[in-house]
Order: C-alpha cells, then structure tokens, then sequence
C-alpha cells in the first residue's frame, strides 16, 4: 500500500500528511529554527553550506526590497521577528563554516564550499591583505554607520511614538464621540496605533541584534585566521605563507558572504525606519520630494557645469551631471507654469469646492469637553475606567432614562485650562467645570461631613458636597473608615451627567423629534399622522417634550405623549394646559420613577392655606393666567419648602410636592429657581394604584 494510500487510524502518518504539516506557517517555521540549532551543533558538508549561504543572501536581498516597496512601516509589522531569525541563522552558518575552514582548510582553499571561495577571491583580488582592509571596512561601515544610524532612529520612533500615543487615542476617542467615525473605524484605528507603538519598540531592541551580529563576524574571523595558521603549520606542517593565504581567504570569503546579507538587512532596516513621515514607497522620499524643485535642480547643474571646467578635473562625469540635472530643471519649471495656461473658468469650480464654506464656522456643537494637557491620559485605557467608555455608557443610560439619544461628545483639548482642569460647554456655553487629580482618589463621607484622611479638601463638582482628592496608596484605609470613593474620569463623568440632565429639554432639537416620529410603530405613527400637522406642529410637540425634559419626566412612552395631547389639544391651544395634560397620562410613570425604598410614593403636601394663597394670586383670564403674589408671601413659601424637604430628607426620604392641579404649574415655577431637582405632581397626576405616604406638610 502506497503512502497517500495509508489510513489515518493506521498509526504513522502518511507522507502527504506529513508535507502538509511541514506547509503549514508555524510547523515551517518551527523546523526552521530547529535547523539552525543544529547548524550550531553538527557538522554539514559543503554543498549543503553552498545551498545556505545562497539562501541567505537572496533573502536578504528580498528584505530589502520588501523595505522599499512598502506604502508604510506597518505593512511590515514582522521586520523585528525576521531580523532575529536571519541574525540567527547567519551565527549558525558562520559557526557551520568555521568547522570547515578549520577542518579542511588544508586541503585548499575550497574546503568550506565554493561560495565562500569565490567570495574569497574575488574580493581579494589575490593579495589577502586587501581582503583583510576591505572587509574590516565593511564592518566598519555596517556596525558604525548603517546600524547604529538606524538603532538611533528606530529609538527616537519609539520614544516618539510613545509619547504621542495619549493625543493619537484622544483623537481618535474625539472622532468618535463626535460621530466622525463609526466603532469599527474607531478599533481599527486603535488597533493601528498599537501595533505603532509596538512595531517601533521591537525595532529599537531588534536593531541590538545586527549590532551584535557585527561584533561575532568580527571576532569569528580573527579567531579563524589565527585558529587556521596554527592549524595549519603545527597539524598539517604547511608552510607559514600557505598556510596564511588559504586560511585567510576562506576566512575573509565566510566573513564577507556573511557580512553582505548583514549589511543588506541593515540597510533595509534603516530604510524602514526613516520612512516613518512617508506615506508611499521609497520613491516618494527619495524622487517625488528631492527632484521636484526646479531651483534646487538648477544650482546643482550650475555647480557640476562650473566643476567640470576646472583644470584636472574629470570633464565628461561633470558635465553629463551638469546637462541632466539642468534639464530636469527645466521640465519641472515648464510644469509649474502649465497651470497659467489653462483657462481660469476650469480652475474657478474646483477651487470653490475644495475651499470650505464660510458656513462651517458656524456650526456650534451640542456638548463639548475640553481637558487640560494633564488629562489627556483619561483618554487612554485607566484600568478599565476610560473616559470615552464611560460617556458612551452614559449616553446609553440617559437614552433608555430620558427616552431620546443624546448628542454626540465632542472631546477636545485646551491648553488655556489648567493642567488638571475640564470644562463642559453646552451649546458652545460654559455650563460646568472643575478639575480632577491624576493618580488619586475622591473620597467623600456618606454623612455629608469632611473626610478625615490627609488629602486636598475640595467640594466635589457636580453636587458641591465636600470632599478631599487622596493618594492612591490609601484607598484601603479610606475604604475601610466607610468613605466612598470615585476615580478621575468617574468624576467628570458623574458632573457630566448632572449638566445632560439640567440641559435636556435644550437638547431636543426639531430634527430629534423628526428622528422620534419616524421611528414610532406603525400604530403610534398612524396617530402621529393625525395630530400633525393637522391638529398641532411639530413645534408644538417640541416644545412640550421639551417642557417634560425641564422637569426630568421621561418622554420614552411617545405613545401616551401623544395620546394626551390628542385628548388635550381640542380644548385648548395653551401648551401649559397640554403638558398638563400629558403628566395625567403619564402618572403611572411618575408615580413609579419617584416611589420610595417601600414601593409608596413619599409626598410633602401643599397644605389648604397655601393651595388658596396661589389660587388667588393667578390674575387674567382664561388661558392667559399668571401668578402675582408678594414678594414677601413668596420668601415664606420658599422658606416653608425649604424646611418641610429638609425635615423629609434628614428622615431619608426623597419626597414629592402634591398639588391641585390647577396651582401645579406656577408652583413648579417658583420652586424650580431654588430647588430645581424637587419634583412637584398635581393630584390628577397620582395614579388609583399608586401608595402614598405623606413625609410633611407646608
């Protein structure tokens, strides 16, 4: 039975199997280094040694290319990983061909295989002592300039690199959270600037290795030359001269057909490098930018004309120099002044679109953040508390709590800040800012008190309640004294959505509430199609979802919105009396969002005098009501409030204000300057089901 033959349950694999395992990437790759342990450690004839060295050279030479026909050093992300391997696999052929110069030296100088000979030869010239200067030059040339040039500039990358990493994620954190690009492109993005970073990293060490491999080539040789002689003269009796020219042309022979790859790949590897700036093969560096300057090409030209006139100077080289760059100079003069000729009508389009409109400048973005220098670093990844995670989380929560997407963030950096400070803008305006603490803690003590650790004693932005910025080193006391502790980005977050929620109803603009109706269910839409614009505008509906938003209802169930004001809306045009509307039909919600630890709904109640002092304070008629009362009623109504909420809230309950419904609305005015998060429910708004339990009376 033949081999492809063989069943896989037979036990030894067949030989098709076994190529297929060898074709694989990895397996390939395992043998590869395999063999060149064994290079370091057995002995191979000089055929095989013939094959290798062949190998190693051509693919250095296919290195090189691949650095220079590359758009960008991350289409090479594996150059560190071949430099090891090569750099290896050149210590293994120069050790392979040790033991054959030293083994057979004296046989001739063909005892370490006919590449290393002819490499001999051929640089030598048949005097060794110029193979000796000219491959001491080459080591010189590669160890001194190419690879440490280019172990210098992969260093400078990486630092570079590294240091720009924060305002590269921020960008890209910025660009997302503004809409310019999507997740995927976001990741993408990310994940190119990752491999950035560590492409630039492993050149810096990887460029140690050619370092090195200079460093053996140069002791190889010499112990070869020196181990061959004595080899020679005292085993073998040659002559002393014999024995120096054989030896010494194997070992410059092996030490040049090593030294070339090393030198291709380093050349290859400087290459790679310092085309970091361009985008493009290395064409673009090295044609498109140093030969598109006329000037430039027209003073070289002069200079190569004025050298080749100079007595016992090379005429013809100077003057063919002088006539080829003067006419390069002249092509690219002629085409920089192709554009005069062209007709201006032609140009005037082009011009006009790629110009950007005046209009652009007068975009306003909805909701802005700009950072101090010194928190770009909440951009990037802090333990799993990064910043822009953190504002998509939020926008996800405020949609499902509040019923619509939020606006896009856009994140920005300000180096009018301070180092450490942000400041949120709505709508361009400044609505809230502060400044949090790199590498520390906000801890805050749940009784409202100052916290008793050493620290900086601050007020915390989005609620003003004390609080003290602590070291990191002493979270585990802070946790165990029962403070409760917030990190930097969790901070500028939480006064974040603080400001969202105070801003909201501003928020909701027309094409939002487009973006509503058009993604209702077919039943809801059907209604949506009746009421407007028939029965009410789209302004109106925005202007009552707005009116909801001011006082942090949820406009999630558009349904019943519309429904209320479709039940509404035949009765009066007033968009008090319709927001009033939706409330009632929206008091199943109300009553749910504001219910206590218990299930019951905790109300301070208005009690009979006050509900009569605003029933008489509403003058005019109709639906043109409005509420004049004494200033001196208004201050003890307020401070009446005041008291009864902080009676409720030193007994832990976060209460509502009951009205009547017909005061409700001016109530909700008044209390709304001083207490803006108290919410105030008309008793039409209390649903049947609902439990109640009355906290204080004013």
């Amino acid at each position: 039975m033949s081999d492809a033959a063989t069943p896989s349950g037979s036990g030894a694999p067949s030989a098709r199997e076994v190529w297929g395992w060898v074709a694989r990437g990895e397996v390939g790759l395992a043998i590869g280094i395999v063999g060149v342990v064994v290079l370091l450690i057995l002995p191979i004839p000089s055929f095989l040694l013939d094959t290798l060295l062949t190998l190693s050279v051509t693919s250095s030479i296919l290195i090189l290319m691949t650095s220079l026909l590359i758009k960008k050093p991350l289409e090479f992300t594996a150059f560190p990983t071949v430099l090891l391997v090569t750099t290896l696999f050149r210590l293994g052929l120069n050790l392979a061909s040790t033991r054959l110069i030293l083994g057979h030296g004296h046989e001739g100088t063909h005892g370490a295989g006919k590449v290393i000979q002819a490499f001999g030869q051929l640089m030598m010239g048949g005097n060794f002592i110029i193979g000796v200067i000219v491959f001491a030059i080459l080591i010189l040339v590669n160890f001194i300039v190419v690879t440490k040039g280019s172990g210098r500039i992969a260093e400078v990358a990486a630092r570079f690199t590294l240091d720009s990493m924060p305002g590269k994620q921020m960008a890209i954190d910025a660009d997302l959270s503004s809409g310019l690009i999507d997740q995927d492109e976001a990741k993408k993005r990310r994940k190119d600037l990752e491999q950035e970073s560590t492409f630039f990293g492993a050149m810096d060490g990887a460029s140690k290795f050619v370092r090195g491999d200079a460093v053996a080539a140069l002791v190889i040789t010499g112990i070869n030359i020196i181990g061959g002689i004595l080899i020679g003269v005292v085993q073998h009796k040659m002559p002393v001269g014999d024995a120096a020219s054989s030896y010494t042309i194997m070992t410059i022979g092996d030490g040049l057909v090593s030294q070339v790859p090393a030198l291709i790949i380093s050349i290859a590897a400087g290459f790679l490098v310092s085309k970091a700036g361009v985008d493009g093969a290395a064409d673009k560096a090295l044609v498109t930018q140093l030969a598109m300057n006329p000037v430039a090409l027209g003073m070289v030209s002069a200079a190569a004309g004025v050298l080749a006139v100079v007595p016992g100077m090379p005429a013809i080289p100077f003057a063919l120099v002088a006539i080829a760059c003067g006419f390069l100079a002249w092509r690219r003069s002629q085409d920089a002044k192709l554009p005069a000729a062209v007709d201006v009508s032609t140009l005037a389009a082009p011009a006009e679109q790629e110009e950007e409109p005046i209009g652009a400048a007068l975009a306003i973005d909805d909701i802005k953040i700009e950072l101090g220098y010194g928190l770009l670093t909440l951009i990037n990844d802090m333990e799993g508390r990064r910043l822009t995670d953190q504002i998509r989380a939020l926008r996800k929560t405020l949609a499902s709590e509040f019923g619509f997407v939020m606006p896009s963030v856009r994140i920005l950096d300000n180096m009018r800040l301070a180092t450490q400070g942000y400041s949120i803008r709505i709508k361009e305006m400044e609505s809230g800012s502060g400044e949090v603490r790199i590498g520390s803690l906000m801890a805050m003590d749940p009784r409202g008190g100052q916290v008793d650790i050493p620290g900086e004693h601050v007020r915390e932005p989005a609620f003003g309640l004390p609080a003290t910025w602590i070291d990191d080193a002493l979270k585990e006391e802070a946790t165990f004294r029962g403070y409760t502790l917030v990190d930097p980005a969790t901070v500028l977050t939480t006064h974040l959505t603080e400001i969202l929620k105070d801003n909201m109803a501003d928020l909701l603009s027309y094409a939002e509430v487009q973006k509503l109706l058009k993604e209702l269910g077919p039943e809801q839409k059907k209604l949506a199609e009746e009421l407007i614009p028939s029965v009410i505008t789209a302004s109106t509906l925005q202007r009552v979802l707005q009116a909801l938003l001011r006082e942090r209802v949820s406009i999630r169930d558009l349904g019943a919105i519309l429904e209320g004001i479709a039940e509404a809306a035949p009765h009066t045009s007033s968009l008090t009396q319709l927001t009033e509307a939706v409330r009632v039909r929206l008091g199943r919600q109300l009553c749910w969002v504001n219910r206590g630890e218990d299930g019951a709904l905790p109300i301070v109640t208005l009690s009979p005098d006050w509900e009569a002092a605003f029933a008489e304070a509403l003058i005019g008629s109709g639906e043109e009501k409005q509420l004049a009362m004494a200033p001196s009623r208004l201050q003890e109504f307020i401070k009446g409030v005041r008291e009864a909420f902080e009676r409720a809230a030193l007994a832990g309950d976060s209460a509502v204000l009951l009205t009547s419904p017909q005061v409700r609305p001016y109530v909700r005015s008044i209390i709304e300057r001083f207490r803006g998060q108290t919410v105030v429910m008309s008793q039409s708004e209390v649903h049947p089901r609902a439990k109640l339990r009355t906290v204080g009376v004013v």
